[in-house]
């Protein structure tokens, strides 16, 4: 009979714990993040994350499942009053994220030495491999750049690229190990929370050519520095072959700083008679047309991507594209052929409302723009947004200047979360935002029937950012 109710507590467990397992994924598996979203009871209750049982979370419920087991059968061992057995039961459901620390810990050799047998094998292989390596980094444009270089690329070589946004070490690990066979270039989108993590990446992947996307605030709670953010990015060039060439978006005084910096083969872009730029350039609700200029060449280029930003992007891309021996020709006909890269200003229709999707976006810069792009739309205007996270000690500063952008913007606002919905607020508030245009939403169900409220024909609503779960 104990071993039955040992059963049945175990799978009680499980359940109640589900939300901690999805909480302790969402935070990467980082320990001090998930014990400190534990004491502010900051669970990923929601519905937009579900828990991914990848092999390590497999490995880590299994034995999660074997200890919960384990206690629960000495509880019903050594307890001898049922009101006992419950109180001890209830204990160890309530200190189930120190259950969660101890497997974490217990684990962490086991998956240290498999990482490690990963690394190997991906480094192996990509060093066997007779593909041109690039690599990608910045604070913004990393996934459309990359996506925008391999559709180019496409015009002459056989391209492997990370899918999505697979820029940490064992995403790209994955990529080498299950997509790159006989491809003529592999490209590593390459990001980073920490300094040193794309030391790991570009010595993993050494590449010959690089590109440097626009370099900003992002990921400031872990950074803590501007500073930091551009030593950490400038790891790719340091890091790469020595005889390789960077092409760096000169759209920020960071990137400016690093191409000062930088001692390897170098070409600015995206400034006035740089290496490569844009001229004439045309935005609308339907894409842009401009002049490419590279090393003096000129063609004229159209594109459905939309906002400035993305002309930048198809700009540095197709600089080292042209480096890499792509004519500009196939450049010309590559652009005209681009699609959007999902939720990243990503344009959709449903009905007659305009959604511009730009859900996977999260820095000042990119929300400035995103605002931009919904300004050249006529109808009503809805942002919907949780405003912006991961920004340290500038994160209240900066939500409420994008309180007061949105203000000059838009018609209906809806504000996601608890996270930053004061500052968004009074940043709108600030601008005489009408107030009885401002609604709020804790979850997507609700957001949904606020919109329902306020969409009508021909109107535009722009979803700015998506947190995870485990914001509130």
């Amino acid at each position: 009979m104990n071993f039955l109710y040992a059963i049945l507590c175990t799978i009680v467990m499980l359940a109640w714990s589900y939300v901690q397992l999805k909480t302790y994924q969402l935070v990467g598996y980082n320990i001090p993040k998930f014990l400190d979203n534990t004491i502010k009871l900051n669970f990923a209750f929601g519905s937009k994350n579900a828990l991914k049982f990848t092999k390590r979370m497999v490995r880590f419920v299994c034995l999660y499942i074997l200890a919960s087991f384990g206690l629960y059968l000495l509880i019903f061992f050594f307890a001898s009053h049922p009101l006992l057995v419950v109180l001890d039961g209830v204990i160890v459901m309530i200190f189930s994220p120190i259950l969660i620390t101890i497997i974490h810990y217990i684990l962490y050799p086991v998956e240290k030495l498999i990482k490690q047998i990963y690394l190997k094998k991906a480094f192996k292989k990509l060093s066997l491999s007779k593909a041109i390596k690039v690599g990608i980094t910045g604070s913004f444009g990393k996934t459309s750049t990359k996506n925008i270089l391999s559709h180019i690329l496409g015009k002459q070589f056989k391209v492997c690229a990370s899918p999505a946004s697979y820029n940490t070490e064992m995403g790209i690990c994955k990529t080498i190990l299950e997509k790159l066979d006989d491809e003529d270039v592999f490209i590593a989108e390459m990001g980073a929370r920490n300094k040193g993590d794309i030391e790991k990446l570009a010595k993993l992947v050494q590449p010959t050519y690089a590109i440097l996307t626009t370099i900003g605030q992002a990921h400031l709670e872990t950074f803590k520095s501007i500073e930091n953010i551009e030593n950490t990015k400038f790891e790719l060039v340091e890091f790469m072959s020595p005889d390789g060439s960077v092409v760096i978006n000169g759209n920020s005084p960071s990137n400016i700083k690093l191409y000062k910096k930088c001692k390897k083969a170098k070409f600015l872009t995206c400034k006035n008679e740089s290496y490569a730029y844009a001229q004439e350039v045309e935005t609308s609700s339907s894409g842009s047309s401009f002049t490419l200029v590279i090393d003096g060449q000129r063609r004229k280029c159209k594109t459905v991507l939309l906002g400035r930003v993305n002309i930048d992007n198809i700009v540095t891309a197709s600089a080292l594209a042209y480096l890499m021996g792509v004519s500009f020709d196939d450049i010309q006909a590559a652009i005209s052929t681009l699609e959007p890269t999902a939720h990243r200003l990503e344009l959709l229709k449903s009905g007659s409302v305009t959604i511009i999707d730009d859900a996977y976006n999260s820095n000042p810069t990119g929300a400035q723009e995103a605002l931009k792009v919904l300004e050249s739309f006529e109808g009503r205007k809805i942002v919907i947004t949780p405003g912006l996270v991961e920004m340290g000690e500038e994160q209240s500063r900066l939500n409420f200047q994008f309180g007061a952008q949105i203000a000059d913007v838009a018609d209906y606002v809806i504000i996601m979360n608890e996270t930053n919905k004061n500052n968004i607020l009074s940043g709108l508030i600030s601008h005489n935002f009408d107030k009885k245009k401002i609604f709020f939403a804790s979850s997507r169900a609700e957001q949904e029937e606020k919109l329902k409220l306020l969409t009508c024909e021909g109107c535009v609503v722009l979803f700015e950012n998506d947190l995870p779960d485990n914001f509130s």
